[in-house]
Protein backbone atom coordinates (compact mmCIF):
# COMPACT_ATOMS: atom_id res chain seq x y z
CA UNK A 1 0.00 0.00 0.00
CA UNK A 2 1.65 2.90 -1.08
CA UNK A 3 0.17 5.29 1.71
CA UNK A 4 1.67 3.34 4.51
CA UNK A 5 4.88 3.04 2.38
CA UNK A 6 5.20 7.19 2.35
CA UNK A 7 4.03 6.80 5.95
CA UNK A 8 7.30 4.68 6.78
CA UNK A 9 9.04 6.90 4.81
CA UNK A 10 8.36 9.98 6.44
CA UNK A 11 8.83 8.34 10.26
CA UNK A 12 12.13 7.18 9.34
CA UNK A 13 13.19 10.94 8.12
CA UNK A 14 12.00 11.80 11.23
CA UNK A 15 14.01 9.49 13.44
CA UNK A 16 16.69 9.89 11.15
CA UNK A 17 16.57 13.73 12.09
CA UNK A 18 15.69 13.18 16.03
CA UNK A 19 18.49 11.04 16.04
CA UNK A 20 21.20 13.64 14.29
CA UNK A 21 20.07 16.50 16.41
CA UNK A 22 21.27 14.27 19.41
CA UNK A 23 17.45 13.32 20.22
CA UNK A 24 18.28 10.57 23.00
CA UNK A 25 19.65 13.73 25.14
CA UNK A 26 16.04 14.85 25.29
CA UNK A 27 13.53 13.55 26.95
CA UNK A 28 10.12 12.99 25.30
CA UNK A 29 8.73 13.53 21.29
CA UNK A 30 9.97 16.71 20.00
CA UNK A 31 6.51 18.04 18.70
CA UNK A 32 7.65 19.35 15.34
CA UNK A 33 8.70 15.76 14.29
CA UNK A 34 5.02 15.10 14.97
CA UNK A 35 2.96 18.06 13.25
CA UNK A 36 5.71 17.37 10.11
CA UNK A 37 6.04 21.18 9.81
CA UNK A 38 9.89 19.97 8.94
CA UNK A 39 8.68 18.56 5.27
CA UNK A 40 10.15 20.73 2.48
CA UNK A 41 6.94 20.20 0.34
CA UNK A 42 4.16 21.93 3.09
CA UNK A 43 2.01 22.27 -0.49
CA UNK A 44 0.98 19.08 -0.75
CA UNK A 45 -1.81 18.15 1.92
CA UNK A 46 -0.44 15.27 4.04
CA UNK A 47 -3.15 12.36 4.44
CA UNK A 48 -4.43 11.75 7.71
CA UNK A 49 -3.81 8.21 7.43
CA UNK A 50 -0.45 8.27 6.35
CA UNK A 51 0.44 11.39 9.17
CA UNK A 52 -1.29 9.08 11.92
CA UNK A 53 0.46 6.25 11.06
CA UNK A 54 3.81 7.61 10.74
CA UNK A 55 3.02 9.50 14.34
CA UNK A 56 2.62 5.95 15.74
CA UNK A 57 5.86 4.87 14.50
CA UNK A 58 7.24 7.68 15.85
CA UNK A 59 6.33 7.49 19.29
CA UNK A 60 6.53 4.03 19.35
CA UNK A 61 9.89 3.66 18.17
CA UNK A 62 11.28 6.86 20.80
CA UNK A 63 9.07 5.14 23.56
CA UNK A 64 10.71 1.97 23.62
CA UNK A 65 13.88 2.89 21.96
CA UNK A 66 15.48 1.20 24.97
CA UNK A 67 14.14 -1.72 24.37
CA UNK A 68 14.23 -1.94 20.33
CA UNK A 69 18.29 -0.92 20.86
CA UNK A 70 18.64 -3.68 23.23
CA UNK A 71 17.04 -5.95 20.53
CA UNK A 72 19.08 -4.32 17.58
CA UNK A 73 22.67 -4.72 19.87
CA UNK A 74 22.03 -8.54 20.56
CA UNK A 75 21.76 -9.12 16.42
CA UNK A 76 24.84 -7.29 15.88
CA UNK A 77 27.83 -9.69 14.92
CA UNK A 78 31.25 -8.22 16.15
CA UNK A 79 29.81 -5.01 15.91
CA UNK A 80 28.30 -2.22 18.24
CA UNK A 81 24.91 -0.36 17.88
CA UNK A 82 27.02 3.26 18.61
CA UNK A 83 28.74 2.14 15.38
CA UNK A 84 25.90 2.24 12.62
CA UNK A 85 25.16 4.81 10.76
CA UNK A 86 22.19 6.83 11.33
CA UNK A 87 20.02 5.79 7.73
CA UNK A 88 20.55 2.01 8.65
CA UNK A 89 19.44 3.02 12.67
CA UNK A 90 16.47 5.00 11.51
CA UNK A 91 15.45 2.60 9.50
CA UNK A 92 16.31 -0.68 12.03
CA UNK A 93 14.71 1.54 14.77
CA UNK A 94 11.19 1.83 13.43
CA UNK A 95 11.69 -1.38 11.56
CA UNK A 96 12.04 -3.71 15.00
CA UNK A 97 9.72 -1.31 16.92
CA UNK A 98 6.84 -2.79 14.42
CA UNK A 99 7.89 -6.15 14.71
CA UNK A 100 7.99 -6.48 18.44
CA UNK A 101 4.87 -4.31 18.93
CA UNK A 102 2.70 -4.37 15.80
CA UNK A 103 1.23 -7.87 15.57
CA UNK A 104 -1.13 -7.06 13.09
CA UNK A 105 1.90 -6.14 10.30
CA UNK A 106 3.47 -9.41 8.69
CA UNK A 107 7.12 -9.44 9.61
CA UNK A 108 7.73 -9.87 5.54
CA UNK A 109 6.13 -6.60 4.92
CA UNK A 110 8.01 -4.92 7.54
CA UNK A 111 11.34 -6.40 6.14
CA UNK A 112 10.87 -5.46 2.56
CA UNK A 113 10.08 -2.07 3.48
CA UNK A 114 12.82 -1.76 5.25
CA UNK A 115 14.87 -2.89 2.02
CA UNK A 116 13.43 -0.47 0.00
CA UNK A 117 13.61 2.14 2.15
CA UNK A 118 17.37 1.44 2.90
CA UNK A 119 17.49 0.98 -0.84
CA UNK A 120 16.44 4.22 -1.90
CA UNK A 121 18.14 6.37 1.40
CA UNK A 122 21.52 3.86 2.40
CA UNK A 123 24.52 3.07 1.40
CA UNK A 124 25.05 0.76 -1.66
CA UNK A 125 25.06 -2.52 0.62
CA UNK A 126 22.98 -1.13 3.41
CA UNK A 127 19.87 -2.65 2.64
CA UNK A 128 21.62 -6.56 2.75
CA UNK A 129 23.23 -5.12 6.29
CA UNK A 130 19.53 -4.30 7.12
CA UNK A 131 18.05 -7.42 5.20
CA UNK A 132 20.07 -9.84 7.51
CA UNK A 133 19.62 -7.76 11.02
CA UNK A 134 15.89 -7.80 10.59
CA UNK A 135 16.08 -11.27 9.44
CA UNK A 136 17.72 -12.36 12.09
CA UNK A 137 15.22 -10.48 14.61
CA UNK A 138 12.19 -12.20 12.65
CA UNK A 139 13.63 -15.49 13.49
CA UNK A 140 14.17 -14.62 17.25
CA UNK A 141 10.33 -12.91 17.59
CA UNK A 142 8.46 -15.99 15.85
CA UNK A 143 10.79 -18.17 18.57
CA UNK A 144 9.87 -16.23 21.31
CA UNK A 145 5.87 -16.34 20.28
CA UNK A 146 6.40 -20.15 20.04
CA UNK A 147 7.83 -20.30 23.33
CA UNK A 148 10.63 -21.84 21.67
CA UNK A 149 13.78 -21.08 23.33
CA UNK A 150 16.17 -20.32 21.00
CA UNK A 151 19.20 -22.21 21.56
Amino acid sequence: MASRRKGRILAFQALYSWEASGGEKTPGIPENLMDFSWLEDKREKLDQGIADFSRLLIAGTIENRKKVDAMIQAHLKNWDISRLNRVDLAILRMSVYTLMYQDDIPPSIVIDEAIGISKEYGADDSFRFVNGVLDSIRKTLQSERLGVSKA
